[in-house]
């Protein structure tokens, strides 16, 4: 999978996010696709970018790929 898929999705999420829920959505989206965006060494700076959401939200985004590790999606 690639950065601007990974962007596309994330975007999608974001977007879809109930009112309030956005910055959860990018929480979750980096702990479902945290295996992918590691194995593959690919960069959230450029995900974030494909996407088209506020950079600032690249600290998101690294805290739900940090997650990952001790979390799992309901």
């Amino acid at each position: 999978m690639t950065e601007s898929e990974l962007g596309r999705i994330l975007r999608e999420m974001y977007d879809n996010a109930p009112a309030g829920y956005q910055v959860a959505n990018i929480h979750l989206f980096g702990v479902k696709y945290a295996s992918i965006i590691l194995g593959e060494n690919l960069k959230v700076t450029d995900i974030i970018k494909a996407s088209g959401i506020k950079e600032s939200f690249k600290t998101e985004l690294n805290k739900g790929v940090k997650l990952a590790k001790y979390v799992v999606p309901k």
